[in-house]
Order: C-alpha cells, then sequence, then structure tokens
C-alpha cells in the first residue's frame, strides 16, 4: 500500500521479551517493508508487566543494553556465537537477514540513565510529550549531544524524535509549535499523534492526519 512511509514501533518494551525473537520479528518487518523499520525500544516502568511476564524488573537496564548488541550482530551476521550474561547463542542466525544492516534502533525515556545510553549505544531518541520546542528542550538536546560526543559519536548521526499530542494542543497553537520544533537545533522527526480526541477508527484517524496537513502544514509552506 505504501512506497515511502516509514513504521516505527513507539516503543517496544525489549526488556520484556525474548531478544532472539524480536530480532526475528524485527528482521521480518523490515524484510517486508523494502527496509522501512525504525526500532523504537524502551526499559519499562511498571513491574507488574513485568512479573506477568517472567522477567526481571531490577536488572531491565542492563539486559537492554546486551539485547541492542545482540539484536545487531543477529542482523548483520549470517551466524552468532554468543556468550553474554543473559544470553547465550551457540552458532544460529536469523533468515533472512533485514534489508538494513542493521535496523536503526531508537530509544524512549526521559530519565537521566536512559539519555545516557541513548547517547553511547542507540542511533536515536525518543522524546515524550512532556519534552517542549523551548529553552528547556534545546537545553537537554544541547545537553544529550555533549554526551554523544563524549561517548565518540557524531551527533549529526543521530535523530531525536519530538512528538505533538493533537488532544492537548489547541488548533490555535499547532502551527506556531511546529515551526518552534523546526527551529531547535537537533530535531529531525516530529510525531504527530492523534489518540485520545475520540476517534471511531482508523480512517478516522488517517483522515484527521489528512486534515493536519492540508490546514496546518500546507500553512508553513504557503
Amino acid at each position: 500500500m505504501t512506497r515511502h512511509i516509514e513504521l516505527v514501533t513507539g516503543i517496544v518494551i525489549l526488556p520484556q521479551r525474548q531478544t532472539a525473537l524480536v530480532a526475528k520479528q524485527a528482521a521480518a518487518v523490515d524484510v517486508l517493508s523494502g527496509g522501512r523499520l525504525r526500532l523504537g525500544i524502551g526499559v519499562g516502568w511498571n513491574p507488574v508487566e513485568f512479573e506477568a511476564l517472567g522477567e526481571n524488573f531490577q536488572n531491565r537496564g542492563k539486559r537492554i543494553e546486551e539485547q541492542l548488541d545482540l539484536m545487531r550482530l543477529l542482523w548483520t551476521r549470517d551466524l552468532v556465537r554468543y556468550e553474554g550474561r543473559f544470553h547465550r547463542v551457540p552458532d544460529a542466525g536469523i533468515n533472512p537477514l533485514p534489508v538494513q544492516q542493521p535496523i536503526p534502533v531508537w530509544m524512549g525515556g526521559d530519565s537521566e540513565v536512559v539519555i545516557r545510553r541513548a547517547a553511547r549505544l542507540a542511533d536515536g531518541w525518543i522524546t515524550l510529550p512532556s519534552f517542549r520546542p523551548d529553552p528547556a528542550g534545546q537545553q537537554t538536546v544541547d545537553r544529550l549531544h555533549a554526551l554523544i560526543r563524549e561517548a565518540g559519536r557524531d551527533p549529526a548521526a543521530f535523530g531525536i524524535e519530538a512528538r505533538m499530542a493533537l488532544a492537548t494542543t489547541p488548533v490555535e497553537q499547532r502551527a506556531n509549535d511546529i515551526a518552534a520544533w523546526r527551529a531547535m537545533r537537533g530535531i529531525t522527526h516530529l510525531c504527530v499523534n492523534t489518540m485520545g480526541l475520540g476517534l471511531p477508527g482508523p480512517e478516522a484517524h488517517v483522515g484527521m492526519l489528512e486534515r493536519f496537513k492540508k490546514d496546518v502544514l500546507s500553512s508553513l509552506t504557503a
């Protein structure tokens, strides 16, 4: 149905899931979409979910780092031998490999440890709705870029996705917010969220996005 639209998970709580299975599922989606998957992951916040799924809530941060390391190996090698603290792969691989090798992985969350982990390991950062296009938001981006440089990486190759929730953003404020996001250093993507509007189904959400594009985005390019 599409040829250019990117598919983004926002977000998969990776430490709740089996690493090799997520790597295989992500690779399949990447192949089916022609290399248009961006995998958003997070550590989660609810211990009840972890207990119900038989996973350890306390070590989820350490596990997600090892999970990311293993997934990237599985996405780029035919056969993997891996001995980690939480994972062991004796000599195995996934087939087919993804189009993108590796699939880009963006991390969500706003705690200090998450931001530092993203700076070291991720391809991008997915912000929370509380992140705003204001001086405090710019300060956060600048600090993240400094951490990326400390890790020996290039901030220009690191993506940052901001979010606009239409349910909480007045109509008359939307164009100004988008202009402010565009003016911020380091912001590469903007997610427009149509949840919370009481829309009855997928068609209504698509229609809302079409109206948003017509009414707001067109006014910025006129």
